[in-house]
């Protein structure tokens, strides 16, 4: 893969320091900030790999996590729901509301929104969208709580902050958790949080180690691998 100056540059940079890697997660935090160096806020994210075979329903890892300090960006929420509802995920501030007026827009196209919420009762209607939905991951499913009678409470996590991590065919997570501009103290705590979930989601049915592999980057900087020991000592 071919990567811009930019990337390069900071790869070099990388190399350059000497460093021992995989780094300790405090470490890597620094590592991170300092190759930033784009004019944006750059996004930081987290990639894990996991011993863990999706192949197998028992070996799925997903769920959600509320960041501490949330993500850096507010997501437009889509609440599918009828009656009493409606007002509930209004008044909780989702940005669109409805049922069948709101499918007929998707299948027409249009997809502005982060997260879709689904009262119990709606999932027959959802359910139709699931070609539309599923590749680009905004299906609801009461395991990642987006299906659920509690709208107000899905659309406040999720407008604080809340993320949903998914093991991909691969057997990898990649969950964002925060912004350069947080500094090292507030993505260390995402961090912390985050991988405490992902710990504690461990399916019984896997085997040997679980967390195999984690690296740290933001938007344009180098990938900086961290030590899954490190990560294991830190989580609650």
């Amino acid at each position: 893969m071919k990567h811009g100056k930019r990337y390069s540059t900071a790869a070099d940079k990388l190399r350059g320091t000497g460093e021992s890697l995989p780094a300790d997660l405090s470490r890597a935090i620094d590592l991170v900030l300092e190759m930033a160096s784009a004019k944006f806020d750059e996004t930081v994210e987290i990639a894990t790999r996991l011993g863990v075979d999706p192949r197998h329903a028992d070996q799925m890892v997903r769920g959600t996590c509320p960041l501490p300090h949330g993500t850096g960006k507010t997501k437009r929420v889509l609440v599918m729901a009828k009656g009493e509802k409606v007002k509930e995920a209004e008044e909780a501030g989702a940005d669109y509301v409805g049922g069948e007026d709101l499918m007929e827009k998707i299948k027409g196209g249009w997809l502005d929104f982060e997260a879709i919420v689904a009262t119990p009762d709606m999932m027959s209607v959802v359910g139709r969208l699931g070609k539309i939905l599923g590749p680009k991951g905004l299906m609801p499913s009461p395991k990642a709580g987006t299906v659920t009678h509690d709208v107000a409470k899905a659309v406040n996590e999720i407008k604080a902050g809340r993320v949903e991590y998914r093991v991909d065919r691969q057997g990898n997570v990649h969950v964002p958790v925060g912004k350069v501009s947080f500094g090292k103290d507030k993505l260390q705590d995402n961090l912390t949080s985050l991988m405490t979930e992902i710990v504690k989601a461990k399916p019984a049915a896997a085997k040997g180690t679980y967390i195999r592999s984690v690296t740290l980057a933001s938007t344009m900087g180098p990938g900086v691998p961290v030590d899954p020991a490190d990560v294991l000592a830190v989580v609650r």
